[in-house]
């Protein structure tokens, strides 16, 4: 069994080890940049902390800290991290694709760039989105709370990751209808399947939302809203690809031929 699986684990090695180098190169790459790509990253903050102390005057004294020595260098590790794994991205997808394309037809196998390419841009879909509509809601309402008793004195280093952990939510996120095209192309799930599980698909979302937002009613909204819409392109993509009713009638079809030659073989008799 072991020999069987040698040469799967011997290539998801070499995958891995392409995958983790690039983000590596890149992460040195976006650490010389780390400046501009935080201050991209802190400008929903700042004009939140901006539009709040327009109309309270402890939020009007708000800033951003650090409360570690070495705050500024660890959130410039982090900021470069984020950054690389952004850029290595559609490395990563195209060695995702060819760790299991042995196991596709020839066809299927030149699918590759339309599945790096889709993968890379719903990525950056989903990035955008949760920058330029979720972001500024999220912490318009989180510092307005309570600003009219207390000085928000946001943490850099807690700020990072909290944003980090919602771009790659939403980012992950709208990459469902590319995995949907995917697995729908192996044969895995069909439209049928997915229009089943609707249902439940719709918990997972409002869990994973409520997991990966702010805790209020709004942005959590917000990024259900659009799974939800998403979902349902998932579905009609994969009706496409992998439609049940094919299978179903290739099965009736099947049946009927099997009925025809137990009919024939009757008669002969």
């Amino acid at each position: 069994m072991f020999e069987t699986l040698r040469p799967h684990l011997i290539e998801l090695r070499k995958r891995l080890g392409i995958s983790v180098g690039s983000i590596f190169i890149m992460f040195f790459v976006a650490f010389y940049f780390h400046e501009p790509i935080l201050e991209w990253m802190i400008a929903p903050l700042n004009d939140a902390l901006e539009t709040v102390g327009k109309v309270s005057v402890h939020a009007a004294n708000g800033m951003v800290t650090t409360s570690q020595v070495g705050g500024a260098f660890f959130v410039a590790l982090k900021v470069s991290f984020f950054a690389g794994l952004m850029l290595a991205l559609p490395i990563v997808l195209s060695q995702l694709w060819m760790f299991v394309a042995p196991g596709l037809y020839a066809n299927e196998k030149k699918m590759i760039i339309p599945f790096v390419v889709g993968g890379t841009v719903m990525f950056a879909i989903g990035v955008a989105f949760a920058y330029y509509v979720v972001t500024p809601f999220g912490f318009d309402f989180l510092i307005t709370f309570g600003s009219f008793k207390f000085t928000p004195l946001i943490n850099i280093e807690d700020y990072v990751g909290f944003f980090t952990k919602i771009m790659f939510g939403f980012g992950v996120s709208f990459e469902l209808p590319v995995f949907a095209y995917f697995l729908a192309l192996l044969g895995l799930v069909d439209d049928r399947q997915m229009t089943s599980f609707f249902k439940y698909a719709i918990i997972l979302i409002f869990i994973l939302a409520a997991l990966l937002t702010p805790p209020d009613v709004l942005t959590q909204l917000l990024m259900a809203g659009p799974l939800i819409l998403l979902y349902g392109l998932s579905i009609i993509i994969v009706r496409m690809v992998n439609p049940a009713e094919d299978i179903d009638e290739y099965i009736e079809e099947d049946e009927a031929t099997e009925t025809y030659k137990g009919l024939d073989e009757s008669a002969n008799k």
